[in-house]
């Protein structure tokens, strides 16, 4: 498989991916629509509390995350920069 190729198919992957994930947030939307939040909201809340459990468990050293801090601010700071610069 040439690079284009290669390069072809991961773009129609993405954009399969992305088919699927607007086709099940449809699919979200119309559940809540027809259920009553006691029936949706736990549920919805064990995704939201797994995912931050999940992030939670990633084990980021300290280092790391005053490293990605830094890097957080430094994008605002350059970002408010610019858009001092703009007006």
């Amino acid at each position: 498989m040439s690079d284009s190729n290669a390069r072809e198919h991961l773009n129609a992957k993405h954009e399969r991916n992305r088919e699927q994930r607007i086709e099940g947030i449809k699919r979200w939307i119309e559940y809540i629509k027809s259920e009553p939040p006691e029936t949706w909201g736990p549920q919805q809340n064990a995704v939201v509390n797994d995912q931050l459990d999940l992030a939670q468990s990633v084990g980021t050293s300290a280092s790391h995350q005053q490293y990605v801090k830094d890097v957080a601010a430094e994008i605002l700071e350059a970002s408010n920069e610019s858009g001092a610069d703009s007006e």
